[in-house]
């Protein structure tokens, strides 16, 4: 996962990609290092989606605009919208199955 410490840089992702996950999480959070790993392996599954990891402690202006006031947090955009967020404590079995669907909707129905 690429890291992303601006806003702009943000945009820039959003814009420029169809479907983009994002994951808020810091150094400091447990939960965060723990599911870290699992996060990756899932997107992995999913070529065309490009993702992008954010610290949430050191990028407190980027996190406050997206909302983002405790980690984790995935978020999934289409075309620059937000489709999907999880926070808190996250079932990777869930995400990964919402993932899926619309990954197939967007990919697989064409």
């Amino acid at each position: 996962m690429e890291q992303v410490n601006s806003i702009p840089e943000m945009n820039a992702f959003r814009k420029n990609n169809e479907m983009l996950l994002v994951y808020f999480g810091n150094n400091t959070c447990s939960v965060c290092r723990a599911i870290m790993p699992k996060i990756n392996s899932i997107i992995a599954s999913y070529p065309f989606i490009k993702a992008v990891k954010i610290d949430a402690q050191k990028s407190t202006e980027l996190s406050a605009s997206y909302g983002v006031f405790t980690v984790p947090v995935v978020m999934l955009f289409i075309k620059g919208k937000e489709t999907i967020r999880e926070a808190g404590i996250i079932s990777l079995i869930s995400l990964e199955e919402k993932i899926s669907r619309y990954y197939s909707l967007f990919y697989e129905g064409n």
